[in-house]
This record gives structure tokens, C-alpha cells and sequence, in this order.
């Protein structure tokens, strides 16, 4: 059994929200790096893109107003914790980051077809990636006043988790440190998701052009796909 197989979404998510999906793409024999004149032309074809057809009125679209919805539906304040997607857009107008190919590559694809995406490092994963309502109880490692530090979800906030702990809080909101994408990087998880303000073909459009790019910066890859849906 492969490792994408075991991934899994509990029913208590989708209970909060019947209409998610995730797609997902394992993809190996990456070739890892910082950002590239590759990565560079991503993110400055998503910013394009964003200045033109997303100039005005992306923060209305349906797809961002579902996220907010989603977050508030766990007791999460969007103003304060804002899904990926929409942190994103905001950074546009003064450029995106250029953080290291692999990231790059990702969140040039989300802020072109306006969806939530995460990378992580299979590497550092024990047992299976499944979506859940924490517990409260689970380890997330992270960064305060430049210093390692450890967090707990809150008790029913949608969590991405592994054996260890808490890898993704609030749905798609912070990526923990032990798991995120690095230069050394060579197996990674992609996490595209998707409420209804986007539709399947939409969500099949961002896995292409998420796996297109990978296939891009990285030949070599071995690349496989798997949709999480009620």
C-alpha cells in the first residue's frame, strides 16, 4: 500500500462542510533548490494574472468568501487567521515571496486559480496525513520570537495531522515547521483544497497545473494524484 492511499479525511469534517475536497499529489525524485528563473516566471505569470482578471473584486469571490465561512464554521476569526489563499492575494500588489522552487511553484498555482495549496516533506511524516478535528492535545511545532516552540490546536479546530502531531492548523492557516518544504527536499505531499465556490473541473485544472509545474523544475519526477471527497 502506498503512502498517498493512506490519506484520509475524518467524517467530522465533512460534517462541517459536506462539499470539501482534496486533491492531492505525492510527488518524488524532486529536484529541490531555491527559487530559480523557473519559480521566478510562475510567480510573476500568477501576478500577471492577479493584476489583470483578479485586479478588482478577488476578496468577493465565491471560492474566498466559502473559506472565511469554513473558518468561522470552527471558531476561527478570518479577519485574524486568514486561509492561505486569501494571505496570498494580499501580498500580491507588493509582490509574492520567493521563498525556494518547490514553494514557488505551489503558490504560484494558488494565487492563479484562487485556492488554498500546501507542500510538505513526505520525508518527515509518521503514519498517515488525514484532515481532522483536533482533539486539543496535539503537538504543533512552530516559531515564537525566533525561537522553536510548541503549540496545541484548539478542541474542534480542522487540523492536518500526522502520528506525531498537528502538521497545518486551521485547515490551510500555518504549516508546521517539522514538515515544510526545504532545499533538501526531494519527496513532497501537495495539498489542493476545495470547497464549493470551486468547481471540479476548477480543482482539476489546479492539479495540473500544479503537476505541470513540478514536471517542469523537476523532469525526473515521479508524480502521483489522488482525490479526498465525501
Amino acid at each position: 500500500m502506498s503512502w498517498l492511499s493512506t490519506a484520509f479525511v475524518d467524517p467530522a469534517v465533512y460534517a462541517l462542510r459536506p462539499d470539501y475536497r482534496a486533491s492531492l499529489i505525492l510527488a518524488e525524485n524532486l529536484t529541490p533548490g531555491p527559487s530559480d528563473a523557473g519559480s521566478e516566471k510562475l510567480l510573476a505569470d500568477a501576478e500577471a494574472r492577479h493584476h489583470g482578471e483578479f485586479a478588482t473584486g478577488w476578496d468577493q469571490h465565491p471560492h474566498v468568501i466559502a473559506w472565511r465561512e469554513a473558518f468561522r464554521a470552527f471558531g476561527a476569526k478570518p479577519q485574524r487567521f486568514r486561509p492561505s489563499v486569501e494571505a496570498l492575494l494580499r501580498r500580491v500588489p507588493d509582490g509574492l515571496p520567493r521563498i525556494d522552487r518547490l514553494t514557488d511553484s505551489y503558490n504560484a498555482v494558488s494565487v492563479a486559480h484562487l485556492l488554498p495549496i500546501g507542500g510538505e516533506d513526505v520525508d518527515a511524516y509518521q503514519g498517515p496525513l488525514r484532515l481532522v478535528r483536533a482533539a486539543g492535545d496535539e503537538p504543533f511545532d512552530t516559531v515564537a520570537s525566533g525561537a522553536p516552540a510548541t503549540e496545541h490546536p484548539q478542541p474542534g479546530e480542522v487540523v492536518w495531522r500526522d502520528d506525531r502531531g498537528a502538521t497545518c492548523r486551521r485547515w490551510n492557516w500555518r504549516q508546521c515547521v517539522r514538515t515544510r518544504l526545504t532545499t533538501e527536499t526531494t519527496r513532497a505531499v501537495f495539498i489542493l483544497d476545495a470547497l464549493g465556490g470551486l468547481s471540479d473541473p476548477e480543482l482539476d485544472a489546479a492539479t495540473a497545473a500544479l503537476v505541470d509545474a513540478l514536471r517542469d523544475t523537476s523532469p525526473a519526477a515521479d508524480i502521483t494524484t489522488r482525490l479526498l471527497a465525501p
